[in-house]
């Protein structure tokens, strides 16, 4: 039987085909959960209050949500889980317009690391984030063009027989999808060649950059004139649903489960745990989590881990003005930094029935059998021993297995957002993520046991955490 954590995160993902769209879909659930929008850019001063939940966005691409203990004061710990709403795909380029032989075509960049020859013959489409000139202001819609528009086609095998020995392939010249056939588009005038001689434009217009049937369909999903597009950020995505599969549906195939199978788990922890009305009745702490966008391409933009997001949130929430509570001091921020924990969530490598060996013998997660702790003595993971023991006191009260990951001494080991953050705030951190295969794939696999298991782990580890953590002494040892 599949369970509702499995049938929402399907709901999730298919809704989220980009960072803003899952960012969109996690503000959703918060919103109906009671949780409050407040913004950076304001005072938090007589807004942010003990008690209560909010959240915030920066670049409508990364979220942080968070609960306030109504015990709350400076120098207090915070619980986080922490994840990332970007996947490995290809965006549409600033100047995409392109043509050959009679068809026209998209030029895309590739984002990521991606398995690009999962995208040839797969039903495509675009979504993302489009600037509208809009009674005088330019603002974001979000845009997802449901029916496929675009296709990167294979070359027939009778064209080239040892196609099956190679995978190989050049990323600017054979990655390019197919939009349509040509045809008298090409040999029209452009019908705004004549007016934007008289106005000057610091960059070439618009219509001149893309495809103006492409532009067509993008003004209307925004519910604009193309005149009104003054540039968008797409990404294009395969049209196929998330399902769930196998004999007993016990996976779910589908896009992007690294990461928003994590980010889905989280919101929803954070959520069951504070749907009680005397959830923060008795919390010293703030249960917060905190999804970030480019964490596939190294966290360095202002919105991605390696940013001052968290430090600059959590610096503020330590630093609250609290009526009748002690004033915070220089150095509650930094209290509060020690006393905090981060569950950095990432997908896990599950073993690989037809690759066995690339797993240490005695580490090979499976599917469904529960959140997979990953390790590595070279910090690729900042996984420690105190960490592990904190997680394994929340899996043990709500009775979920884990797993145990290392990869091979001649392997190379990917990394996440907990060193990076463990690293820049000094927060104590552990990896750890639900076990797939075809990682980075246009459609890849996990267990759908696995969602309910991560959830209900991240929830239990809000609910105790601070409890939990005064009982694992380390440097007061």
């Amino acid at each position: 039987m599949v369970s509702k954590y499995t049938t929402e995160f399907l709901t999730y993902v298919n809704a989220s085909p980009s960072p803003y769209h899952a960012v969109q879909t996690s503000k959703r659930m918060l919103v109906a959960a009671g949780f409050k929008e407040i913004s950076e850019r304001d005072s938090w001063e007589k807004k942010v209050e003990r008690g209560q939940k909010y959240f915030l966005t920066r670049n409508g691409s990364s979220i942080v949500a968070f609960g306030v203990g109504k015990k709350w004061q400076p120098g207090n710990g915070i619980s986080i889980v922490g994840a990332h709403t970007d996947s490995p795909t290809l965006r549409v380029k600033p100047k995409s317009v392109k043509s050959a032989h009679g068809y026209t075509q998209v030029g895309v960049e590739t984002y990521g690391g991606g398995l690009w020859h999962t995208w040839f013959d797969r039903d495509l489409s675009v979504a993302g984030r489009v600037y509208v000139a809009e009674q005088g202001k330019f603002v974001p819609k979000l845009v997802k063009i449901e029916k496929p528009i675009l296709r990167i086609p294979t070359l027939a095998i009778h064209l080239d027989r040892e196609v099956n020995n190679k995978l190989e392939f050049n990323k600017e010249t054979q990655l390019h999808p197919v939009a349509g056939l040509a045809e008298a588009e090409l040999n029209k005038k452009d019908e705004t060649e004549t007016a934007e001689e008289d106005n000057f434009s610091s960059i070439e217009s618009i219509e001149k950059r893309h495809d103006n049937l492409f532009l067509q369909l993008i003004a209307k999903e925004a519910g604009c004139e193309v005149s009104a597009i003054q540039d968008f950020e797409l990404v294009l995505y395969d049209t196929q649903k998330s399902c769930t599969g196998g004999m007993k549906d016990e996976f779910i195939y589908s896009p992007r489960l690294d990461n928003l199978c994590s980010s889905y788990c989280s919101v929803q922890a954070l959520i069951e745990s504070l749907e009680s009305d005397n959830a923060l009745a008795e919390e010293e702490g703030i249960r917060m989590i905190s999804l970030f966008d480019h964490e596939e391409i190294g966290s360095n933009s202002a919105q991605g881990a390696d940013s001052n997001l968290l430090l600059a949130i959590m610096t503020r929430l330590a630093s609250l003005k609290i009526e009748g509570v002690a004033p915070a001091t220089a150095s509650s921020p930094y209290e509060t930094f020690a006393k905090s924990f981060l569950v950095s969530a990432d997908m896990a490598h599950a073993v690989h029935p037809n690759y066995d060996a690339k797993h240490e013998a005695n580490h090979r997660p499976q599917m469904n059998k529960g959140p997979t702790i990953k390790i590595n003595a070279n910090q690729r993971y900042a996984t420690n021993s105190p960490g592990t023991l904190l997680v394994k006191k929340a899996a043990d009260i709500a009775k979920i297995p884990l797993q145990l990951f290392v990869v091979r001494n001649d392997s190379p080991c990917g990394s996440t957002i907990g060193p990076i953050l463990a690293s820049k705030l000094g927060v104590r951190t552990l990896d750890i993520g639900n076990p797939q295969l075809s990682m980075h794939s246009v459609r890849e696999v996990c267990g759908s046991q696995d969602v309910e298991y991560a959830t209900k782990l991240f929830k239990e580890f809000f609910n105790h955490y601070t409890n939990l953590e005064k009982d694992i002494l380390v440097d007061n040892a």
